[in-house]
């Protein structure tokens, strides 16, 4: 199993940000993402959640398990676990599960999402993600074996050190802690209302 290592930073310029990482990474994609978010509680800030993804061709359920004795230097390390919902009907039984186990709609996630890989490691995913009512801030990934978290960390310390990016300027805040504090959960965008609508 692969290991999310990454870190997160607020971006105040996104076009003088965007110049300095064209100058080590080559562009990948640029694409919207949307992320509905569940849990078992609506009315408190929940321990544990999971999303199911839509990115206009797919949908993909996605849970992650922080790993809080591998962090260090501001770089956070989790455990992913994610399938796909391969299609409408899928999605529909999917839902109904959920329903019956007493999970709820709880929050909407939604961002503008510009991929780059560095060119001296593409495993090295740099990203401008705009996040609709929070900001925009950047993400620097490693996907890791186990035994390479320690290498990813350096390469990703290297590349904040490259975009002249101090380590107080890491900001690891999740986007959906930022919504809840906010009171923003966008739930007419859920996908459980879309599902419907084309079901009904």
């Amino acid at each position: 199993m692969l290991l999310e290592v990454e870190v997160k930073v607020k971006v105040n310029n996104a076009s003088e940000l965007r110049k300095k990482i064209k100058q080590i990474a080559i562009h990948e994609k640029t694409q919207s993402r949307g992320d509905d978010y569940f849990a078992l509680t609506k009315n408190a800030y929940p321990r544990k959640a999971f999303r199911i993804r839509y990115d206009g061709e797919k949908f993909v359920v996605n849970f992650k398990k922080h790993l809080k004795n591998l962090y260090s230097d501001g770089i956070v390390v989790k455990e992913e676990y994610e399938f796909k919902l391969t299609d409408i009907p899928h999605l529909g039984n999917f839902l109904a599960l959920l329903e019956d186990l007493g999970f709820k709609p709880w929050v909407k996630k939604r961002k503008h999402v510009e991929s780059y890989l560095w060119k001296k490691d593409k495993r090295v995913v740099i990203e401008i993600n705009h996040v609709e009512h929070i900001g925009t801030y950047m993400e620097i990934e490693f996907l890791a074996k186990r035994n390479e978290v320690s290498m990813a960390k350096k390469k990703i310390l290297e590349v904040l050190k490259l975009l002249e990016i101090k380590k107080g300027e890491i900001d690891n805040v999740g986007y959906t802690r930022r919504l809840y504090d906010k009171g923003i959960k966008d739930s007419k965008y859920f996908i459980t209302k879309k599902f419907k609508e084309k079901s009904g």
